[in-house]
């Protein structure tokens, strides 16, 4: 599936436009957990009376992407929380996963013989376990929204640390659309959030040295009524390295 989200990001001429569409169908719309399952993975990490933390949880996920689903919920005081529930297994088999997408590509014949994968495939794996780590994410997340809180142009949830473990991952609710809708934008405003992206793509690199590498549209999300943009998703986010000079 990450692969597939990947494919679908920068695809060019390779794909016929039907697959392309399908493709990009993986970028926030995977198969969700049933009920049942759900209930164990969040009984496992909150505890079989989880339910009593809630005023209400929404069992069918908003969202559900290659490594966990998000669902919404309300606690007992009026809060909105996202919260993000990893798929049981994920963790364990990330190594055995990339192994055999390595294989299927080695024998599909898609890349030059000449190429040595190795590499690319530890570096993989390295950022599958990281995005698979949730506590690390909560992390990220923080000092995102630390780094962005004098950026009024942006939003970026905020952890809500209490339900959050190394599976879960629990933060505010923020409301916004595809950031493809900008497509019909006035132009203005598709120069204004173009010029605020690249801006950030430059403190990113130069200023705090630290990246959101997940390059999936579905991180990004438009409030139209606020015209502010929305980041999710900082389980990639790491620290470019550094070359001697």
């Amino acid at each position: 599936m990450k692969l597939g989200q990947m494919i679908s990001m920068d695809a060019g001429d390779m794909l016929p436009p039907e697959l392309a569409t399908i493709l990009a169908r993986l970028r926030n719309n995977a198969n969700h957990m049933p009920p049942q399952q759900l209930d164990r993975v969040l009984a496992a990490e909150w505890g079989k009376d989880w339910r009593r933390r809630f005023a209400h949880f929404q069992a069918h996920p908003v969202a559900a992407a290659s490594i966990g689903q998000v669902h919404r919920a309300r606690l007992p005081d009026g809060t909105e929380l996202a919260i993000k529930v990893q798929y049981p297994g994920v963790k364990e088999s990330i190594d055995a996963d990339v192994d055999n997408v390595a294989t299927l590509l080695r024998v599909s014949g898609m890349l030059p013989k000449s190429l040595d994968i190795a590499p690319l495939l530890d570096e993989a794996k390295k950022q599958l376990h990281e995005e698979a780590d949730y506590l690390r994410e909560a992390q990220m997340l923080t000092r995102y929204g630390d780094l962005l809180a004098d950026q009024s142009q942006f939003i970026v949830p905020a952890l809500y640390a209490e339900l959050t473990t190394s599976r879960v991952l629990s933060m505010s609710f923020v409301t916004g659309v595809p950031v493809e809708t900008l497509e019909t934008a006035p132009q203005d405003v598709r120069d204004r959030v173009m010029h605020d992206l690249i801006s950030l793509v430059l403190r990113e690199l130069f200023d705090w040295r630290l990246m959101q590498t997940d390059p999936n549209f579905a991180n990004y999300r438009w409030q139209p009524e606020t015209e502010k943009l929305v980041l999710l998703d900082f389980g990639a986010a790491r620290p470019p390295p550094r070359r001697d000079r």
